[in-house]
């Protein structure tokens, strides 16, 4: 591999992984924007929690997390109430239909990835399968 095309994989690796993301996102979206589907993912992930701590896990400021609960409450997605041990901090948690709304996006966007890899050549299958674990070590750079 030349020093260019070298120096070229990761930014055609970032610009590839995030538009396919981007396009898997928008496969099977009801109406909720990312940020939305983003924090109702990681309640039902990680359970209950503070709208604060929320905020610092999506990385977004307080303000603006206030603003998706309150769409995800309004749609029935996510219940708020005050938190027991501070009375002027909140507690939400994603509500039993949030929950089937976020298994049912990931089956749909699972799904839809399954289709694309499968419309591949069998041999590019093979070069996918085999770079997974490659993907996977990269994330444990953290």
């Amino acid at each position: 591999m030349t020093p260019s095309a070298a120096e070229d994989v990761p930014a055609r690796l970032y610009l590839a992984i995030g538009r396919l993301s981007r396009s898997l996102r928008r496969s099977g979206t009801p109406g909720l924007g990312h940020g939305s589907i983003s924090a109702l993912s990681t309640l039902v992930g990680c359970g209950e929690m503070r709208l604060g701590d929320l905020a610092n896990k999506e990385g977004v400021a307080a303000p603006t997390m206030s603003r998706i609960v309150a769409a995800l409450v309004e749609a029935k997605h996510v219940q708020r109430e005050p938190d027991p041990v501070d009375r002027r901090a909140w507690l939400v948690k994603a509500t039993p239909e949030g929950e089937r709304m976020v298994s049912g996006l990931r089956s749909t966007r699972v799904q839809e990835l399954r289709r694309r890899i499968e419309r591949l050549p069998e041999d590019k299958q093979a070069q996918l399968i085999n770079a997974i674990p490659v993907l996977e070590e990269l994330l444990n750079e953290d």
